[in-house]
């Protein structure tokens, strides 16, 4: 029997308030060798910040966490899943972003959204990005009107599956003239890498 929603969310949210698992945690994701010289956590004023949204919500009696597969089109992480989100604007704060583009990506009413915190801030090196991921819960159903020239498919992920051992796969990878060890969860034939699956990882650390 699955965890009970709520249950879950309290033990997230208890988690954002406490000393963050960090790093450490980012890191049992991530693939190796890594691209590039610079550290994940490195933020650098030559990077660009993203905001992305970790958006929880209860479908089907489980939290559930909402994940996109990108489309073939757009100029980073193509056919990648992710999280939705996009580039900092001026003045904007990062919360605001990572809802911002939620809307514009997935067209979704966000108006009884709440923000519970953010996690650690990771940075990317291929596209150069330092991302700051915000996690926030919304009640209810949600509807979808995805932007198909950046979602080529929606995917809702419980949380209750990713924080299954059995859910973390290893393959190796061969990408960038390189072998490369690479973890991510598995989820209905989904293969959820990268800075995504770091992400989560943190989150999947706060249970």
């Amino acid at each position: 029997m699955a965890p009970a929603p709520e249950d879950l969310l309290a033990r997230i949210e208890k988690g954002l308030w406490a000393p963050l698992p960090g790093i450490p945690a980012q890191l049992a994701m991530a693939p190796e060798p890594r691209p590039g010289h610079k550290a994940y956590f490195e933020v650098e004023d030559t990077s660009r910040k993203a905001g992305v949204l970790v958006l929880l919500y209860v479908k089907d009696g489980r939290l559930t966490v909402l994940l996109t597969r990108r489309t073939e089109t757009v100029l980073h992480h193509r056919g990648q899943i992710s999280l939705p989100g996009g580039e900092q604007h001026p003045g904007e704060s990062i919360e605001a972003t990572a809802l911002r583009e939620t809307v514009e990506e997935m067209g979704a009413d966000l108006g009884a959204v709440r923000v519970l915190g953010r996690l650690t801030p990771l940075y990317i090196p291929p596209s150069n990005y330092c991302i700051y991921p915000t996690v926030a819960f919304i009640p209810g159903r949600l509807e979808f009107h995805i932007q198909p020239d950046e979602v080529a498919a929606v995917i809702e992920a419980p949380i209750d599956r990713l924080a299954d051992p059995g859910s973390v796969r290893r393959e190796t990878w061969h990408y960038g003239g390189l072998d490369h060890d690479v973890p991510y969860y598995e989820l209905d034939g989904h293969k959820i890498w990268g800075a995504t699956a770091m992400v989560l990882a943190e989150l999947l650390a706060l249970l």
